[in-house]
């Protein structure tokens, strides 16, 4: 299993890391979970609902503020070190992992907040590439810390901390130049620890759901395939431009308007020219509207303390994620179909897709009998093999 960091390791260790590279202490340590999302996936950009909870696994920003506009920046995790400007930072023109630190800075200052340039040094125990935002927890992470040196009085309530989750999008949106909508960066500044954060990304309101599997004896079981997760590489703005093309068509502001789902799909038979366009955004449509559904049911189910059907319900959202959005790749459908098959209540791929990771919920005592038969299946598969972490709902970004 891929253990989380304590908060005071993950302190210890970026603190040193900072020391080695600037010869002074930092002005603190901050951090930011990954987040994991229970269901709701790809609703975000479309005013949808969805479900994260926060992961025990953070990444940790030592940062010291300067007086001038320069930044440092480097990282455990990346070999090339950062340096530049904060007033020459733009669209464009930061083209490595540093887009998703320096790109909130700039979104800072658009917005109109006085920040000033920084050193930072970053580490992160978040798996890389595995659909588990580990760029929003670097991009939140950020944000809590030049909240903090700046005193821009942001980190201390939802409404603060919504107006930061927004600076972090802006960022990754903006320089890192990724499509993606706002669950991440909500999930990893609004979650709340034992809970589930369920998110309505129409109006941005919230809604706090108890999410102790334990109690249930029950676990969450988050297979890495090890399949490497992009989401800057135009399958992901696809897929968006799609929805936005059946909203146009439908003449409503997005996809979360649409409660008929049938006169819907005969709406777009009857305005969209081109059978192959028609049948893609059909079937985008039915992905993005029965996933608000399935959200919706979970939401239900955990209400009524019926966690275990909240299984069958993921299993789901799998097949609609696979058929109907069309980002689901080899590795993904083994995880889940084999977890199933070993016993597990239910699995689907989580984030964008296209790899990265894959979620399912098993009964606690069947958690190393389910992770053994799916690394078994990638071995029989050739396959590089998969990891495993257990998703416990976790605490947001904050000082360490």
């Amino acid at each position: 299993m891929i253990a989380a960091w304590s908060r005071a390791d993950g302190a210890r260790r970026v603190t040193a890391a900072f020391r080695e590279r600037f010869g002074t202490a930092p002005d603190g340590v901050w951090s930011a979970p990954g987040r994991v999302n229970v269901i709701g996936e790809h609703t975000d950009y479309n005013a949808g609902l969805c479900l994260p909870i926060a992961l025990p696994h953070r990444t940790y920003v030592a940062l010291r503020t300067r007086d001038d506009d320069r930044v440092r920046l480097a990282s455990a995790q990346e070999s090339a070190v950062w340096e530049g400007d904060l007033g020459g930072v733009a669209p464009g023109t930061v083209g490595s992992w540093a887009a998703y630190a320096v790109g909130v800075a700039w979104a800072a200052r658009e917005d109109g907040l006085a920040v000033r340039g920084f050193d930072a040094v970053v580490d992160s125990c978040v798996p890389y590439g595995a659909g588990l935002s580990s760029s929003a927890a670097l991009e939140c992470a950020v944000a809590v810390a030049l909240d903090d040196v700046h005193g821009l009085g942001l980190g201390g309530d939802d409404a603060g901390r919504a107006r930061l989750a927004s600076l972090c999008i802006r960022a990754e949106n903006e320089i890192a130049g990724a499509p993606t909508g706002g669950m991440d960066q909500a999930a990893s500044l609004r979650c709340r620890e034992g809970h589930a954060l369920l998110l309505d990304n129409r109006d941005g309101s919230t809604r706090h759901i108890p999410f102790d599997l334990s109690a249930h004896g029950l676990a969450l079981l988050v297979v890495d395939t090890r399949a490497e997760h992009q989401l800057a590489d135009g399958q992901y703005g696809a897929r968006r431009r799609q929805c936005e093309i059946a909203a146009e068509a439908l003449g409503v502001p997005s996809l979360r308007e649409v409660e008929d789902l049938d006169a819907a799909l005969d709406r777009l038979d009857a305005v969209l020219a081109g059978d192959v366009e028609r049948e893609v955004v059909r079937r985008r449509v039915r992905h993005v509207v029965t996933d608000n559904r399935r959200v919706e049911l979970v939401e239900r189910l955990m209400d009524a303390d019926d966690v275990e059907h909240v299984g069958p319900v993921l299993t789901a959202a799998h097949a609609s994620l696979r058929d109907d959005y069309e980002v689901s790749v080899r590795e993904l459908d083994l995880a889940v179909d084999v977890a199933v098959a070993a016993g597990a209540l239910g699995g689907r791929m989580v984030g964008g897709g296209f790899g990265g990771s894959a979620v399912a919920l098993v009964r606690a005592g069947d958690v190393d009998r389910v992770a053994s038969a799916v690394a078994a299946a990638f071995a029989d598969a050739r396959l590089t093999a998969p990891a495993f972490l257990v998703a416990t709902a976790e605490a947001p970004a904050g000082r360490d």
